[in-house]
């Protein structure tokens, strides 16, 4: 029996070469110190990738990500600073990403508003919150504690870390071990199909936003414990730019049903390999969105060849088994 080769195998292979070549070109890159920073600044576009997979599996996107980072990160940091209870901060700070990506969810479903209409005023909207409420100042964090959620360290591994670690293998099992995951890939596939099949599409519309949501909300979380402070500009850079790429280059296909958490990660660890290399080798900042935007387009390039020989593959396949079953001899 011949053994499936992974979906992710091609692109690990690119991460590996392009490790090589960064590793040949500076000798600072493959040091232990610079590997372990990479992994923390990959860490919040990798979470984040894992939200987006579970949208664009649906062939939805959620642009409301970044936005979610400042208003995660600025609650926190006012919980902390006036009631003082750290479990507080991390509940509200959720939560409030959670009703985020569940108000995107019951739109787009029930109201049949475009994924990228809803998630772009949603973005609109919790940007400007934070804003409002600290009039565009930080919120400093005094509680030491709270730092060790995106600095600390549990048997030398960062916590950032772990946290990934863990959220990936809960997706990893929801996607490829239970009857929701299967629906939701059904979903992606053909929407029309998984209804009449049975599928609860308005369960699955609100649990891939809500899950994005989440992700949302923990990677603001640990960017106001990396910085002490609650920023209401937080997530307006480049990471709701990044985690789609991550998405995308990792195989996770823009039109739905096509994808995996592995494939996500190892695509955010390689948007995080070039962009800490494009640093180490001291290339101005300016060129990082554009190498990222060509990675981008080759990725979408590939997924939508990939999709359009798929649904040649489809029609030829039907097209000949009908034309088999009108030329079989009467019994």
């Amino acid at each position: 029996m011949k053994r499936k080769i992974p979906d992710e195998i091609g692109i690990l292979a690119v991460l590996v070469l392009v490790g090589l070549i960064l590793s040949l070109m500076s000798p600072e890159f493959f040091t232990a110190s610079n590997l372990s920073t990479l992994l923390l600044n990959a860490t919040v576009i990798a979470l984040l990738s894992i939200g987006e997979t579970f949208v664009l599996l649906t062939a939805g996107i959620d642009l409301s990500v970044g936005s979610g980072i400042a208003l995660s990160g600025v609650l926190s940091a006012l919980i902390l600073e006036h009631h003082g209870s750290i479990w507080l901060s991390l509940i509200v700070a959720v939560i409030s990403t959670l009703l985020m990506g569940l108000f995107n969810g019951l739109i787009i479903h029930y109201v049949k508003v475009p994924p990228f209409i809803v998630t772009f005023a949603t973005m609109s909207v919790a940007a400007s919150i934070p804003m409002i409420v600290t009039q565009a100042n930080p919120i400093a964090i005094t509680q030491e504690s709270f730092g060790n959620i995106g600095s600390g360290y549990l048997l030398g591994v960062p916590v950032p870390v772990i946290i990934l670690v863990v959220v990936a293998i809960l997706a990893y099992i929801l996607l490829a071990k239970t009857v929701v995951g299967m629906q939701i890939y059904a979903v992606g596939g053909n929407r029309e199909s998984a209804r009449l099949a049975g599928v609860n599409t308005a369960r699955v519309d609100l649990l891939v936003y809500i899950v994005s949501g989440f992700t949302s909300g923990v990677c603001g979380i640990i960017d106001a414990s990396r910085l002490m402070s609650g920023y209401p500009t937080a997530g307006s850079g480049n990471d709701l730019f990044f985690s789609i790429a991550a998405a995308v280059v990792g195989g996770v296909s823009l039109f739905g049903g096509i994808g995996s958490v592995g494939g996500a990660l190892i695509g955010a660890v390689l948007i995080g390999t070039i962009s800490d290399g494009l640093n180490i080798l001291n290339v101005s900042s300016y060129w990082q969105p554009l190498v990222i935007g060509v990675i981008i387009l080759i990725g979408v390039t590939f997924d939508t060849l990939r999709t359009s020989q798929r649904l040649n593959l489809s029609f030829w396949s039907v097209l000949s088994s009908r034309l088999k079953g009108r030329t079989q001899p009467l019994s």
